[in-house]
């Protein structure tokens, strides 16, 4: 049986750590571990390590380190880089499963047509670290303040860098026909409910974005996210 996983910000280098509160909750009152018993931590940066609990406190919970173990980082850097939406829900839903298929940063973009809306940082982060940890992952992905689209194209460096966007063009293909198996590093830009001004496309692709398509059927901005984000990291496990 696997052991209990949580995550910590960081750990000091003594060996042990003492878990917030909320984690020591978890721990010592609703799994109602004990004394020597084992659990699993993560920084989020690749490291797990496998602890013994020598302090059962139920708000101060401490751990000894006994083992740490270290994931390398993902070969290929995928990064999504997409609208805030109307729906705080539909985007929370985004960064849940973004999370679970192993990107590696999300970028919250303020486009022409996005509709402003609060972010709240530590909740958005919140999610992440819940998902990384239902999908036994050790990388938590990037996630910086959102940024103005403009200000972002202008500074995005990748090997590949797309834009999925419904203008109709001849020469916009497939996604999957566009990705090089080779690129370290790939970029996709997703647009708000509404799609990307005319404007914003031409500007994007001035500085080297790739117009592509993602399927016949026009999707909803947390979809179109997912979607690319699914189908760039199973091509970059493609030999």
């Amino acid at each position: 049986m696997a052991l209990p996983f949580f995550y910590i910000e960081q750990t000091d280098g003594s060996g042990i750590v003492q878990l917030n509160e909320e984690t020591s909750k978890h721990v010592v009152q609703v799994l109602r571990m004990k004394n020597e018993e084992q659990l699993q931590l993560t920084d989020g940066k690749g490291n797990l390590f496998t602890c013994t609990i020598i302090d059962d406190h139920r708000k101060k919970c401490v751990v000894r380190i006994d083992k740490t173990d270290h994931t390398p980082e993902p070969e290929k850097k995928i990064t999504i880089a997409v609208s805030l939406v109307k729906n705080n829900t539909r985007f929370e839903w985004f960064l849940e499963k973004a999370t679970e298929i192993g990107v590696s940063s999300i970028i919250p973009l303020l486009c022409t047509r996005t509709e402003k809306q609060h972010f709240r940082t530590e909740r958005m982060k919140g999610i992440l670290v819940s998902a990384m940890l239902q999908s036994q992952q050790t990388w938590l992905p990037e996630l910086p303040e959102p940024v103005k689209f403009n200000v972002f194209i202008e500074k995005a460096v990748a090997a590949q860098k797309f834009i999925a966007h419904c203008e109709e063009e001849n020469d916009k293909k497939e996604l999957t026909a566009q990705m090089d198996g080779k690129a370290a590093s790939q970029i996709m830009l997703i647009g708000p409910e509404g799609d990307f001004t005319k404007e914003e496309i031409e500007n994007a692709l001035k500085q080297g974005f790739i117009p592509v398509s993602l399927g016949n059927t026009r999707l909803r901005t947390e979809t179109a996210g997912m979607v690319a984000a699914a189908l760039m990291v199973n091509h970059s496990y493609k030999k």
